[in-house]
């Protein structure tokens, strides 16, 4: 029996020894160290609920949650995946740097530019009001909505789709209501625009404003109940409704849900959680605002014509 083969009886008998004794290893045995080269622990992915990773920067704007609201994540805690949301907002920012996604809200009038390879020009340019913007990441869509030939039309666009080749806020402006789905049961004077409409620039610094105009509906049957929501953007919402749809719709009230803190937690965001999401993005979020503030300046700029 040669040297080896000695050294490993001796330590599997000290391994049964001390089995039998209910110890891992010996006193005297020293467990082998495994080489550096060989073994690498994995780094654990970005979790944004551990306070180490939360570096807030006190350089972030507050109205970053309202300008860029699809880099939070989704509310309900069910859909959350902190992976899946840190790669979306690379693939985001990488689009953003390929095309100019101005600001824009519900109620602005925008002119969206698509690839269409059935069109005449392989292009296709639609002029519409926002009524809704919905979802969150690279999912984020919203819908536009204009009256052409007495005919509403509506058109689902993904924020973030490759065909999009252009994006341009024609006025830049907030309503009453944070949905504006009513339209559809609206007089059509309240959803037309024109597909020639040129931008309307606001001067550098200047707020949002919001349109105060109150819509007027048409008489029922309307595609929902109107009188069970508390909209602030229609005018004449009793004029069409009876005592039993007042009825109705006082059974279907829930004025103790405005007072329902938790419920409020369920549907938000964290602060904390927004200031750690966000410093991610800020200075590539950052340099595209610079750039798109320096296109603005240009389009206000008119070069003198000489005499």
């Amino acid at each position: 029996m040669n040297i080896s083969s000695r050294i490993h009886r001796s330590i599997t008998q000290c391994l049964v020894f001390s089995k039998r004794n209910k110890g891992a290893y010996p006193r005297f045995y020293v467990k082998p160290k495994t080489p550096q080269w060989f073994y690498t622990k994995p780094q654990p992915a970005f979790d944004i609920h551990n306070p180490k990773n939360r570096i807030v920067s006190n350089a972030i704007p507050p109205e970053f949650r309202h300008v860029y609201p699809e880099f939070l994540p989704d509310p309900k805690i069910e859909w959350r995946n902190t992976v899946r949301e840190k790669l979306e907002r690379m693939d985001m920012l990488n689009r953003r740097k390929q095309i100019d996604i101005p600001e824009f809200y519900v109620g602005s009038i925008l002119a969206v530019t698509t690839s269409d390879p059935h069109s005449a020009g392989k292009t296709n340019r639609f002029v519409g009001i926002c009524i809704d913007r919905f979802y969150t990441g690279i999912r984020t869509a919203f819908i536009l909505r204009n009256v052409i030939d007495h005919q509403g039309i509506e058109i689902d666009y993904q924020m973030y789709d490759p065909t999009i080749q252009k994006i341009e806020v024609l006025r830049l402006e907030k309503r009453l209501d944070d949905k504006l789905y009513y339209l559809r049961d609206c007089y059509p004077e309240y959803s037309t625009f024109d597909p020639e409409m040129e931008a309307e620039i606001l001067p550098e610094g200047a707020s949002v404003p919001v349109n105060p105009v109150q819509a007027k509906l048409k008489p029922r049957p309307w595609l929902e109940r109107w009188e069970r929501q508390d909209l602030k953007g229609v005018s004449n919402v009793l004029e069409h409704c009876v005592e039993k749809h007042l009825r109705k719709a006082k059974k279907v009230e829930t004025p103790w849900e405005k007072y329902d803190l938790m419920k409020q937690y369920r549907r938000t965001i964290p602060e904390e959680e927004q200031s750690a999401v966000y410093s991610e993005v800020f200075s590539e979020l950052h340099q595209l605002e610079l750039m798109r503030k320096k296109l603005k300046r240009k389009k206000v700029f008119v070069r003198p014509k000489k005499a």
